[in-house]
């Protein structure tokens, strides 16, 4: 007599259709491809999908053949109005279907997206990518989700092909608030660097050994986020370590270094503004996570 063992069959991967492919859109539709999923691609420029044709996409004609291909519609262009002339001829075709819109946009856009989307019959989510196209299956890889929850529940292992996963929430609009706002941290990093690579090279530093020193400051630096976000959140703002008095009366030096050096400041001089704005109502003796209620409009 011969035990046996019953095992239970591993579902074959969920086909996905992928809509634009610009550099990020191809990255996806590859990824889907790598992690085994029929995957349809669709582009404008039938061209851009010879490569992923080649690696066993089944390129489509037009975008309504895409949509039909899948339940799960991932949406990857350049601007909202491109997803809106693309998709609103096809809306009786979304009915049933899930679309997940990756491209980027504004909290409004999201929104009124999701709305139409919904009167289609489709569930929606939309999506900021945390990733440039290198990066996409990565480990260091992760998309922002929003709006429907059903559908990120049901879709959650294959949108996980492209990266982790990370819901912030029903409201749809707010993966794209979420994805702005960290958008915005780059900006505000990138400005900076680059503000002081000018400054260096005014007198010849070689900027690449100057990154030496830029990189570990800059990340000493932001390892305090996480406690100015809780003096955020709390608004407990008082310091002992580097009150906003300190860094008013100390600031004007990086202004007139820049102008002696021949170097435009331009990114720096609001910061001076900001922190004489501060000052002038009273909140000397606070630190930085001050100057967010300053800030609103």
């Amino acid at each position: 007599m011969s035990d046996s063992t019953t095992t239970t069959p591993t579902p074959d991967p969920a086909p996905v259709s992928v809509i634009g492919l610009g550099m990020m859109g191809t990255a996806l539709a590859a990824a889907f491809l790598a992690a085994g999923h029929p995957t349809t691609v669709w582009n404008r420029s039938a061209a851009k999908t010879g490569p992923l044709t080649a690696q066993g996409a089944q390129p489509a004609a037009t975008a309504a053949e895409a949509v039909a291909a899948s339940p799960l519609v991932v949406v990857c262009l350049s601007t909202y109005d491109t997803v809106e002339a693309v998709l609103h001829p096809l809306a009786e075709q979304l009915t049933g279907k899930t679309v997940v819109n990756l491209t980027n946009g504004t909290p409004a856009q999201a929104r009124e997206f999701a709305t139409w989307a919904r009167k289609q019959g489709a569930e929606y989510l939309d999506g900021g990518i945390m990733a440039v196209p290198q990066m996409i299956a990565g480990p260091y890889a992760y998309v922002l989700y929003s709006g429907s929850q059903s559908a990120f529940d049901a879709h959650r292992e294959t949108l996980a092909r492209l990266g982790d996963t990370k819901w912030v929430g029903t409201d749809p609009g707010r993966a794209a608030l979420q994805d702005i706002a960290l958008l915005t941290g780059m900006y505000g990093m990138f400005a900076g660097v680059l503000q002081a690579f000018a400054l260096v090279r005014s007198e010849g530093v070689s900027a690449e050994e100057f990154s030496s020193l830029l990189v570990p400051w800059i990340g000493a630096m932001t390892a305090d986020a996480a406690a100015m976000g809780r003096a955020i959140d709390n608004g407990e703002h008082l310091t002992d370590v580097s009150s906003l008095a300190v860094n008013q009366a100390a600031f004007p030096n990086l202004l007139t270094t820049h102008r002696d050096q021949g170097v435009n400041a331009d990114l720096l001089a609001p910061f001076q503004t900001l922190l004489d704005r501060a000052v002038a109502e009273g909140h000397g003796a606070d630190g930085f996570s001050r100057l967010v209620e300053l800030l609103k409009s």
